[in-house]
């Protein structure tokens, strides 16, 4: 299987996102729990942990991209 291949890459970026943001739901729902039970706490929490799961797969989406 020739890696630098578009198909491939997206094959492996499909899977890598899904593993990633299954792992990053469960990581931010068991934090929740210790965020304070006032609602502008909580809100300001899950605005930040909503948004911020697209950083870390940017690059990977790059990679995804790279060669078309």
């Amino acid at each position: 299987m020739d890696l630098q291949s578009a198909r491939v890459r997206k094959l492996i970026g499909l899977f890598g996102i899904l593993a990633f943001l299954v792992a990053y739901a469960v990581i931010v729902a068991t934090a929740g729990d210790y965020v304070p039970k006032h609602w502008a706490a909580q809100m300001i929490y899950y605005v930040v942990a909503g948004t911020a799961w697209g950083v870390p797969i940017l690059p990977l989406i790059s990679w995804m991209n790279r060669g078309r």
